[in-house]
């Protein structure tokens, strides 16, 4: 068999010479007309489409699983990657193979140039990286073929690469303050950018959301008159308990309660984030009319999986890395660690990337942690450790901080200061995290 390795790694380098996911364009119509050059594979299958501020990828595996678990072929985007660009493009399952990814970007090499080309003679720059590996994923699902495709959005919403896709389920996690920047100073701006995924006579799925988002994702559906599903009102998680390895559910969707499914993920937010799946997958199938079966639900919880999210990667002392990255986030890490593990010392290694609220995610943390570790990651997006030591030690004082700038080092210190009983978790961005993975796996 012929190891297409290294032309995958060129097509990859080749993907990466473009303007990077950090800095997207806020335009739809470069990536609409790739598609359409391609002849709308978006057309070719059934769309769940997931936007909002944390729990976006976790959301989208478990919709995944609870697909094919049902009998449907699926395509799934997510992003970023943790090892390698194959993890964002999963087929029925599997990260695609380095031969599909490359002969379909051969497929699609000669559309890029034509819209490259329009791009430049009309001032604007050529196609990002992540419009392109959104034009590139589309062509793969239309290849494979897939019956539904679960889309995660990059950034945003309304003009974000995905969506070319229209949307047969809207699925919102909770939305909060992120990226202002670019997508608005206040929640409500950042929804309305959102909200753009709501396509006319989508089925919208939200997860429980401030009162003004609420409203925002409300008039977004009357206005496109789809119909809304919320968690909290019409579907509910009902109970949660501690099990091995995560926690066992009982939730009710719109046509059925589920009892005692085990999920094997660690936090009460993981719990929610399996309701949300489950109800958006009862809104994709039969088109909400029809209870998924309870064996259908056990399968897929029950192999659930999310890289990177309360991941323990070590023992003696417990490394568990987890990908939060905004103060949201971490205020659900920090809850599920007092929820799911009981350490005697418990120690943070901290990396944040520059666009981050950093003191934020030690505000949310502090209260759990006996001590900080800073670190930096190797991404020219990272924060340098002296400089984010600076922002933690007013939060958790200059006698709990320490900083390291190798990673290795860092996660080292952390586990010498746990002891053998004790906790460490890597967090604070998902390029931290995926070198932690790498030194486990070490």
């Amino acid at each position: 068999m012929t190891d297409h390795r290294a032309e995958a790694d060129q097509v990859i380098d080749e993907l990466y010479q473009r303007v990077g996911e950090a800095s997207p364009q806020p335009r739809l119509w470069p990536t609409r007309r790739a598609v359409e050059l391609l002849g709308d594979p978006q057309q070719m299958f059934g769309v769940v489409h997931i936007t909002g501020s944390n729990g976006k990828t976790s959301t989208a595996r478990i919709i995944d699983a609870l697909m094919r678990a049902h009998g449907l072929r699926t395509g799934l985007m997510t992003s970023p990657h943790l090892e390698r660009l194959n993890e964002r493009i999963v087929i029925d399952g599997e990260p695609v193979s380095d031969q599909d990814l490359v002969a379909n970007y051969r497929d699609i090499d000669p559309v890029l140039t034509m819209v490259d080309a329009e791009l430049l003679a009309g001032g604007e720059p050529p196609l990002s990286f992540f419009e392109t590996l959104t034009v590139l994923t589309l062509a793969c699902f239309a290849d494979a073929p897939v019956d539904v495709a679960v889309l995660e959005v990059g950034m945003g919403g309304e003009w974000d690469a995905t969506n070319v896709a229209n949307a047969d389920v809207a699925v919102f996690t909770p939305i909060a303050l992120e990226h202002t920047d670019i997508l608005g100073d206040t929640v409500v701006e950042i929804a309305k950018t959102k909200s753009g995924i709501i396509k006319p006579a989508s089925r919208v799925v939200t997860a429980l959301q401030s009162a003004e988002v609420f409203d925002v994702l409300q008039g977004a559906a009357e206005h496109n008159e789809s119909s809304m599903t919320v968690v909290g009102r019409d579907v509910e998680l009902l109970t949660t308990t501690p099990g091995v390895g995560g926690q066992v559910i009982d939730f009710r969707l719109r046509h059925a309660e589920y009892r005692s499914v085990p999920l094997p993920l660690f936090g009460l937010h993981q719990a929610d984030n399996a309701v949300l799946a489950a109800a958006a997958v009862e809104q994709f199938i039969g088109g909400g009319e029809q209870e998924i079966s309870r064996d259908v639900v056990e399968e897929a919880l029950g192999h659930s999986s999310s890289p990177g999210r309360l991941q323990v990667v070590s023992h003696r002392p417990t490394v568990i890395i987890d990908a939060a990255h905004n103060p949201h986030g971490a205020e659900s890490l920090a809850r599920a660690l007092m929820q799911s593990f009981q350490f005697e010392t418990l120690v943070v290694v901290l990396g944040v990337l520059r666009d981050k609220d950093a003191r934020g995610i030690v505000e949310a943390l502090d209260p759990l942690a006996d001590m900080f570790v800073v670190t930096q990651s190797e991404s020219d997006r990272a924060v340098p450790a002296e400089d984010l030591a600076e922002t933690v030690m007013p939060v958790a004082g200059p006698d709990r901080t320490s900083w390291r700038e190798n990673l290795v080092e860092a996660i080292e210190l952390a586990q010498q200061q746990a002891g053998p009983d004790g906790g460490v978790v890597v967090t604070g961005s998902v390029t931290v995290i995926a070198e932690a993975l790498e030194w486990a796996e070490r």
